[in-house]
């Protein structure tokens, strides 16, 4: 498992609030080298071409100095707010870049582009303050290679103030607000065979060219060079800034070498422990999660929600669809009492909805549910797998919009799964069986404000690999039902699947709430 958390947290805290490029490069004027044509199409081809060529490992050419800072040297180098790129040019976004060093060891190229034409651009040591326990006359001159990323500012939540709205940083990773939202999961350009039975490929952003914002702009786009040993990639991005911020996604794949598992549109996010598998963690908080649940909209309108865990071991879910709306990582519950944490704030951490636009045809949406001790780790990831081979020489293309925000995904006429709760199965006075358990899902909104305490609702309770014992449907109130069960695993070395919907009158009337669970989770 690789713990991204830390460096992203201290990436974003402990750089400072600026970085970037000296003032006058707001008009090009010290950009780096000459001008080239640029184009999308053209990066396209560029990128295609460079598919059939074998890959070639990024030098390590960082200087000894930065190649071998620690993690405290790296996060006391911070950006000086003056030097941000567009700042001064009557733009609402500005960049800012990360410097290269630590675990960020292959500098990444960055390109300004004014029509069809684009710039390097060039940083050096002046453009960064030097705190200790480093000592600054150290890097006075410093020229630096490349950066190690960057982020783009924009004021989200108050008009005079540019606040933090995409990061750039880490192989392909990157992460979005939207209006009032504190950074909490991830997306990545690419998966490539992740729990395949295999070591995992990371695709790197080598390269970046941005559009030069113009005054009173509210979006903004980048393109961007993928690659890693077996995959090349040209991919554009369309950011525009909001209550639930959008980025539109065109992503074209190029394949070196046979894949496994092409993960497409990949989340990735933090589940530690919540309301149904708390188990084991002694917490003065209720809920440590960036998300609870995946949420996925069906071609044919069903919504279905399936509560995130912390498993024992490795559990892997795969999720049939033809051309679904969407899916994504939902952080649903947004109360502070929820998680009491006065420093995460685990309730303003965004969602994240993928909205596929075009058919995308047959696959399966894949969750793996990877075990861990600390909520410094990103244990649980999601993406779509296409049934289409992925096979060298092929191409493929997705295009999707990425919603990040605090609710993000489309709005419902059913009622929503609320809360699921879990425990030992049985009654009070029952000797404990690991191979029983307690549920207690409940349902709002939606026709259940409606319907009533009196309505006639059917339990569609479905079960596998498990007897369904004892099971009761109550309404609570303010229109809120609960089903209670318990079931008994029927075989030890396979998990118990479930899958609950409330129906009225044969119809349903609620999303489908799906579940799965082992005796040891």
């Amino acid at each position: 498992m690789i713990d991204r958390r830390t460096f992203l947290l201290n990436a974003s805290l402990g750089l400072g609030c600026a970085c970037g490029l000296p003032v006058a490069l707001v008009s090009g004027a010290n950009a780096a080298g000459e001008a080239e044509d640029f184009s999308f199409d053209s990066l396209k081809a560029k990128m295609r071409e460079k598919a059939k060529t074998p890959y070639e490992e990024p030098a390590g050419d960082l200087p000894e100095k930065l190649a071998n800072l620690t993690y405290d040297q790296h996060r006391a180098i911070r950006f000086r707010p003056d030097h941000a790129l567009w700042k001064d040019g009557g733009s609402n976004f500005e960049l800012q870049a990360f410097h290269p060093g630590w675990l960020f060891k292959h500098p990444v190229d960055l390109h300004e582009v004014i029509g069809d034409r684009s710039w390097p651009l060039h940083f050096t040591g002046a453009d960064f303050e030097y705190r200790p326990p480093l000592k600054a006359e150290e890097f006075t001159g410093l020229e630096l290679p490349g950066i190690a990323g960057f982020r783009l500012h924009y004021p989200l939540n108050r008009p005079d103030y540019r606040d933090e709205l995409i990061t750039f940083l880490g192989a392909s990773y990157f992460r979005a607000l939207g209006k009032d939202n504190l950074y909490g999961l991830s997306a990545r350009g690419l998966a490539v065979d992740t729990a395949a039975g295999r070591e995992e490929e990371f695709p790197n952003f080598t390269r970046f060219y941005l559009e030069r914002p113009i005054p009173g702009q509210n979006r903004m786009r980048i393109w961007a060079e993928l690659e890693s040993p077996r995959v090349t990639g040209a991919y554009a991005f369309t950011i525009t800034p909001g209550i639930n911020t959008e980025v539109d996604v065109d992503a074209n794949i190029y394949l070196r070498g046979d894949v496994e598992r092409l993960g497409v549109a990949p989340l990735t996010s933090m589940y530690l422990y919540g309301e149904n598998d708390r188990t084991g963690f002694d917490d003065y908080r209720p809920e440590v999660h960036d998300s609870d649940g995946l949420l996925t909209l069906r071609k044919d309108g069903e919504r279905l929600w399936r509560p995130l865990r912390n498993p024992e071991n490795l559990a892997l879910s795969f999720f049939s669809e033809d051309s679904p709306k969407g899916f994504g990582l939902i952080q649903r519950d947004r109360h502070f009492d929820s998680y009491q944490d006065t420093e995460a704030h685990y309730e303003k951490r965004p969602s994240l909805w993928i909205e596929p636009i075009g058919d995308w045809g047959k696959g399966a949406i894949m969750l793996a549910e990877i075990p861990s001790d600390k909520e410094i780790h990103d244990n649980i990831v999601a993406f779509w797998v296409p049934e289409k081979k992925a096979e060298a020489g092929s191409e493929h293309r997705f295009r999707y919009r990425m919603h990040w925000g605090s609710q993000p995904e489309p709005g419902t006429g059913l009622a929503q799964v609320r809360t699921t709760r879990t425990g030992q199965g049985g009654t009070a006075a029952s000797e404990p069986d690991p191979r029983k358990r307690k549920f207690a899902v409940e349902f709002a909104g939606g026709p259940l404000v409606k319907l009533g305490s009196e309505a006639k609702l059917e339990a569609d309770l479905r079960v596998n690999n498990a007897t369904l014992m004892a099971h009761q449907l109550a309404t609570l109130d303010n229109g809120v039902w609960r089903q209670i069960f318990d079931v008994k695993q029927d075989d030890s070395g396979n998990p118990v699947e479930l899958a609950l919907t409330l129906k009225h009158d044969g119809k349903a009337v609620t999303e489908t709430w799906l579940y799965q669970w082992t005796k040891t989770a």
